[in-house]
């Protein structure tokens, strides 16, 4: 079996602030294949008819336990009152440690009637980064990652099978978008979601997507923030502090998974002006897993001098993060641009290459060369 010990320690983490945590992402991402790789672990499938019959009396079910026990409710929105199982368990039972899963954001899912504040943690699991890729599963090829994706099962595979791809397209939409969301426009769905794997990387723009899917407006918008709470996509938002010349009110929107991005653009092979845009969706991907979403952002001005990335921090300090697969490529003149306004904060280019971080003078400016695994 692949061992993930970064994420397991992340749940057991967890657990040391809240009894509950809520592990969300997209389907066959390995929600279930890392619950079982916690010690002792009582692990319940929700889709079962028996796990549902024995969950009807919950005081019943968690007299039964062990104290300090933990249990995996997997799938827990299949139960007809999830959010009781889960207040009883954090309520009345110290100790218990309780692991929640499900494909989207707990707000989202319609069946929850508690919040459940001050209960529980929340923890996304991404497709599988660059840095794991090379310290749990064995794959060292870049190529492989991006063409692939990051759900274990693709990733595992030679190439890419464009099957998959299909088939977990209209699965999302059966048992997610369908039953979560009550979505029942399936072409119009599919058609923007196909369009947004397209165009990932990029500005939203409401009104293109709606003439070219023939939806209204309102629509797409209700349709993408479905898509954002079911994990599919996100939308990055610009960062502006005052300047006139600063975007200030488009997102950019992208897609979760490269493989998915590739699948949708038609790629059977990586070209050389492909990685780049794919290799941003990675280094997206270890922002989120380290940082707040909001303190994540991009930073474009009316000229269309853009920075790739930048991560807030306090005291009005800035960092700047650019994407290259080669850092002798590195472009200064638009972090100049930003810095001339915004001038505290580090200066970040992540490359794929596995090294120490190392530094670079560029311009006016100096730089840390680093890869994924050193953002933080």
């Amino acid at each position: 079996m692949i061992e993930r010990p970064n994420w397991v320690r992340r749940l057991q983490v967890a657990w040391d602030e809240r009894p509950i945590v809520w592990l969300s992402g997209v389907r066959r991402v390995g929600k279930t294949t890392l619950s079982r790789m916690l010690p002792d672990a009582r692990h319940l499938n929700c889709d079962l008819p028996s796990v549902q019959r024995s969950l009807e009396d919950p005081e019943l079910f968690f007299d039964g336990l062990e104290p300090g026990s933990t249990v995996v409710f997997d799938e827990v929105h299949r139960l007809p009152d999830p959010s009781q199982i889960l207040k009883i368990a954090a309520d009345e039972y110290p100790g218990l440690k309780v692991l929640a899963t499900g494909s989207s954001t707990l707000a989202a899912t319609g069946k929850f009637r508690d919040a459940l504040t001050g209960r529980k943690l929340e923890i996304h699991l991404f497709p599988v980064p660059w840095e794991e890729c090379l310290d749990s599963f064995g794959v060292a090829d870049l190529d492989r990652r991006l063409m692939n994706g990051g759900l274990p099962e693709a990733l595992l595979e030679a190439k890419p099978d464009p099957g998959f791809y299909s088939e977990w397209i209209d699965s999302f939409y059966a048992r997610d978008i369908l039953e979560l969301f009550n979505i029942r426009r399936r072409e119009g769905f599919l058609a923007l979601l196909r369009l947004l794997l397209r165009r990932s990387g990029g500005q939203v723009d409401y009104t293109s997507l709606a003439s070219l899917t023939e939806l209204g407006r309102l629509t797409v918008r209700a349709h993408i923030d479905a898509m954002v709470a079911a994990h599919v996509v996100r939308l990055l938002k610009p960062f502006h502090g005052g300047s006139k010349q600063e975007i200030v009110s488009r997102p950019k929107c992208y897609a979760f998974d490269t493989g998915f991005v590739a699948f949708g653009r038609g790629w059977d092979q990586i070209r050389d002006e492909d990685r780049g845009i794919l290799w941003e969706h990675l280094v997206l991907d270890s922002l989120l897993m380290r940082f707040h979403e909001n303190d994540v952002l991009y930073w474009q001005d009316k000229s269309r001098r853009e920075v790739d990335f930048l991560i807030r921090r306090g005291e009005s300090a800035v960092d700047t993060v650019e994407c290259k697969i080669n850092p002798d490529r590195l472009n200064p003149g638009p972090v100049e641009v930003f810095r001339r306004i915004y001038p505290k904060g580090a200066n970040y280019v992540v490359t794929p290459l596995d090294r120490e971080p190392y530094r670079i003078r560029r311009g006016e400016l100096v730089f840390t060369v680093c890869s994924t695994r050193h953002l933080g």
